[in-house]
């Protein structure tokens, strides 16, 4: 969806709230650009106390890493930056994508510079987003691909996307995008910047289904490095099943509530929603596994210094579906279809139970969703259904494990949601 669409969307009330975005314009798209990974940013709160788990690397100068696996395969590639939530512009002096070679290794062969309008060097405005020129190299399903940014004299990291559950990588000063080897790269961190995007040009006919929610779509306790969050599983799935033309990609953020923003959590669903969901390309339905967080938060202690459980309001079953209601309308205005998950056990005190039972019973029930994915039922333990199953829990008594995330994407109705893109 181009920013021009999504303005026109907003001209009905309902939809205003779905924030619109400057993009620096890129050139004209071919005809069928379809999204094969991407993430969601979040800003890092900004304090001079900031704990260790907020603090970002030192990227000045130096050469950011990011590995990335695409769920769709093509012969052209786009890669997507943003600099959302900056203050300063972006610069970055050469972009260079590769294929992985493991940890922060690349191979030489088919790797290829990246460009923009022509330039090497590209300089994103805060607020902007920007698609690189087309680059013609092989892009092969579910393999990793190295992305290595060469960052301005001045650049900060001031939004991330903070679980990414992938190991990632800053170098020693200097240029060293076209290294194949390791030896530079002896930083590390667990998030992703900047890169919010890869698409793929795509046979006529080929779709992305986008998962977005919070830490339970986003794999927070699955396995480190390995690709076993649900909306992996659902891809391998796909693929398995013969299915080479339905990418799937996460958005989700851990923490992330649908009705409020957080200091640390990113900006609530409902506000993210068109920029993170339906301006993606080739983005054709979605699946919605959000609320468990505006339930709990009321009751987490106030804290001092950093609260990234701020605003800590008190939600109803009405107001969840509320907002539910209009990320549909949203979606159904543009023609994306959305499923609706049914949120998950999560060890709650009754009178939080009695808002996650309510809420479910209307997603099955209402049928406002153009389909439902019933996770509740797949995870929860039948003797005690407020609670997950022990195979399935990660140990939390919230989050699943690999076993539990893979169940999931066993849950999802593959037919019913692939068939949904088609129409």
């Amino acid at each position: 969806m181009t920013i021009r669409s999504l303005a026109a969307a907003c001209g009905a009330a309902l939809l205003c709230q779905f924030a619109v975005h400057s993009t620096v314009a890129a050139a004209d798209a071919p005809a069928h650009w379809v999204t094969a990974w991407a993430t969601a940013l979040q800003p890092i709160p900004q304090r001079a106390d900031l704990p260790a788990l907020y603090r970002a690397p030192e990227v000045a100068g130096r050469t950011v890493r990011q590995i990335v696996y695409p769920t769709l395969s093509g012969k052209s590639a786009r890669i997507h930056l943003s600099n959302e939530y900056g203050k300063t512009p972006l610069v970055i002096q050469e972009l260079r994508i590769a294929r992985s070679a493991g940890g922060a290794a690349a191979s030489p062969i088919g790797e290829a510079r990246v460009t923009f309008r022509g330039n090497s060097a590209v300089t994103i405005p805060p607020g902007g987003e920007l698609d690189s020129d087309p680059v013609a190299m092989d892009i092969a399903q579910d393999a990793p691909y190295a992305i290595s940014a060469f960052m301005g004299r001045e650049q900060r990291i001031v939004a991330w996307h903070r679980v990414s559950n992938q190991i990632n990588y800053v170098s020693a000063a200097g240029n060293h995008t076209a290294d194949a080897g390791a030896d530079a790269f002896r930083g590390h961190f667990t998030q992703y910047v900047w890169v919010t995007g890869l698409s793929v040009d795509a046979a006529p006919g080929t779709t992305a289904i986008a998962a977005i929610g919070d830490s339970i779509t986003d794999g927070m306790r699955s396995s480190l490095n390995q690709n076993r969050r649900w909306p992996d599983a659902l891809a391998r799935r796909l693929a398995s099943s013969g299915n080479r033309s339905t990418a799937v990609v996460n958005l989700g953020i851990s923490g992330n509530r649908l009705l409020n923003d957080s200091p640390c959590y990113g900006e609530a669903l409902m506000t993210r929603f068109g920029r993170d969901v339906l301006e993606r390309p080739g983005v054709k339905a979605a699946v919605l596994l959000i609320g468990i967080n505006d339930i709990n938060f009321a009751a987490m202690p106030a804290r001092s210094g950093l609260d990234c459980d701020f605003p800590h309001a008190s939600v109803t079953a009405a107001d969840l579906i509320a907002g539910y209601q209009r990320v549909i309308a949203a979606a159904r205005h543009v023609g994306v279809k959305v499923f609706g998950a049914t949120l998950t056990p999560a060890s709650l005190p009754p009178e939080r139970e009695s808002i996650r039972l309510a809420v479910n019973q209307w997603i099955r029930s209402s049928h406002d969703f153009d389909g439902v994915v019933d996770f509740d039922a797949t995870l929860r333990d039948p003797a005690q259904p407020d609670r997950l199953q022990r195979g399935f829990d990660s140990g939390d008594h919230i989050h699943p494990s690999d076993a539990g995330y893979a169940a999931m994407a066993q849950a999802v109705p593959v037919d019913a949601l692939v068939n949904s893109t088609r129409k």
